[in-house]
């Protein structure tokens, strides 16, 4: 019962990290309570696209006469087929995630991991039997769940999180959302598209807060088009009634009580990390606001203790934790390491129209004291989105005035989140607003924008 190293957890920082550990030729395993994959592949990320692309699908299919194509009879969503695909496409990957443990020959141990004082691994079975593994070093990788507000308490039938969000029995009539980062912001998307009367409750000035403020706004337009409410600099103060017949008393932006109707309240005030019970106190690793303190390459205060992932200070996003597994096992193993800029973190809003950005917003830009030029060019002088009939939204980009670095990157419009990924290397090879204005990009495309974006923060622009 002794390993190189034993990763907590088999979400994508998790199983990222036991899979580059094995590779790297240490003996691995993996400790997981529930489905490999984690959160992320079972109930967060993978299903909720496979929600969305139903949900475009759909609203293609409701104007398709605007691309000359007549659809004969009503056409309306299968509610229930819909879930059942979602849940069929996250149980495939996490039977894909399974063939890759046992390609790369690590052990999965199932059960709940816990830190003991002599920096053992203590593992609760189901049947309630434990055992004590042994390992040089351990990688704590347990992910979050859904945070609780006092005033709104979690029941799973009339206040629901993201994970009962994803396997609703039935669609509801009417819905409001508390939250607008990208899982409020997704499931009002989504519902809405399907039929729902949804409501969008935001605490701050604008829904995707941590956006650019221009992107904030345009995708506030885009819900309204769409029939979403938008309540900014507004709070749920509490919810009364039963199942199905629920009163919510709305605090709106002129500090008055609103009180609306609806089926369901999802609530989507962020994440709670899985610290608790995990043996950390009893180990003696550091905390800090609830989040385990490390260092730049994972490492705790304890020796051969390591976190990565959402129970560490940084974006609570996918690729991050896999970022942070492969340093932090590359780092175990003696490779030379660079540590993670988080100025280069891409984040990804799967609505529609879609959100991408990377870097500093342009209030962000001018706090830290940049001289900037900004360029900014609208979709709809694109003609590959006006042929795809998606004209909505723009690609933002921030330079340093003085030597031309990219600073920042904001999007929203369709496919922007595959767009991204350019200006994330952009920035990692320290490219400048010139070089990426004469870097030919192809024609028709979405991706033009980028380069004619550049273009106008230089007063160079042509097709605008």
């Amino acid at each position: 019962m002794t390993y190189d190293l034993i990763v907590v957890g088999s979400g994508p920082g998790g199983y990222v990290a036991a899979i580059r550990g094995a590779q790297l030729g240490m003996n691995v395993a993996v400790v997981e309570r529930a489905e490999l994959g984690g959160i992320c592949l079972n109930w967060g990320c993978i299903p909720t696209k496979s929600l969305l692309k139903s949900a475009q699908v759909f609203d293609y299919m409701k104007h398709s006469a605007d691309y000359g194509i007549a659809v004969e009879g009503e056409i309306k969503p299968d509610f229930e087929k819909i879930v059942a695909r979602s849940r069929g496409v996250a149980d495939k990957m996490s039977a894909g995630i399974q063939y890759l443990l046992k390609k790369n020959k690590v052990t999965v141990i199932n059960g709940f991991g816990k830190l003991t004082a002599d920096k053992k691994l203590e593992v609760l079975a189901e049947d309630g039997s434990k055992t004590n593994y042994e390992a040089k070093h351990i990688i704590l990788a347990t992910g979050a769940r859904s945070r609780e507000l006092p005033n709104l308490p979690q029941d799973g039938k009339t206040i629901i999180g993201y994970r009962k969000a994803l396997t609703l029995e039935k669609l509801p009539k009417s819905m409001i959302v508390v939250g607008s980062g990208a899982i409020g912001s997704e499931f009002a998307y989504f519902y809405s598209s399907l039929g729902t009367q949804v409501t969008l409750v935001e605490f701050m000035p604008n829904i995707l807060p941590i956006e650019d403020e221009e992107v904030s706004k345009q995708m506030g337009r885009s819900f309204k088009k769409n029939k979403i409410k938008v309540m900014v600099n507004s709070s749920v103060e509490s919810v009364e009634g039963t199942e199905g017949d629920l009163k919510v008393n709305i605090k709106n932006k002129k500090g008055e009580i609103e009180v609306h109707e609806c089926e369901i309240v999802l609530s989507a005030v962020g994440i709670t990390p899985n610290t608790e019970n995990i043996g950390l106190e009893e180990a003696g690793v550091a905390t800090e606001n609830g989040r385990v303190v490390v260092d730049e390459y994972f490492r705790t205060n304890v020796e051969g203790v390591y976190a990565i992932g959402d129970i560490v200070a940084g974006p609570a996003l996918a690729h991050v934790a896999s970022a942070e597994g492969i340093c932090c096992v590359e780092k175990i193993a003696g490779m030379h390491v660079e540590p993670i800029d988080y100025t280069t973190i891409p984040g990804c809003t799967y609505t529609t129209p879609e959100v991408a950005s990377m870097g500093l917003t342009e209030k962000a830009a001018q706090e830290a004291g940049h001289e900037i030029k900004v360029g900014k060019f609208p979709f709809s002088a694109s003609g590959k989105a006006s042929a795809a009939g998606a004209n909505e939204g723009f690609v933002k980009l921030i330079f340093d005035a003085k030597y031309g670095e990219l600073l920042g990157a904001h999007m929203v419009g369709a496919n922007v989140t595959e767009m991204i990924a350019e200006l994330v290397v952009a920035r990692k090879l320290e490219t400048t607003g010139h070089e990426l204005i004469k870097a030919i990009h192809p024609h028709p495309t979405m991706s033009e924008a980028i380069m004619e974006a550049a273009a106008a923060a230089y007063d160079e622009v042509i097709h605008i």
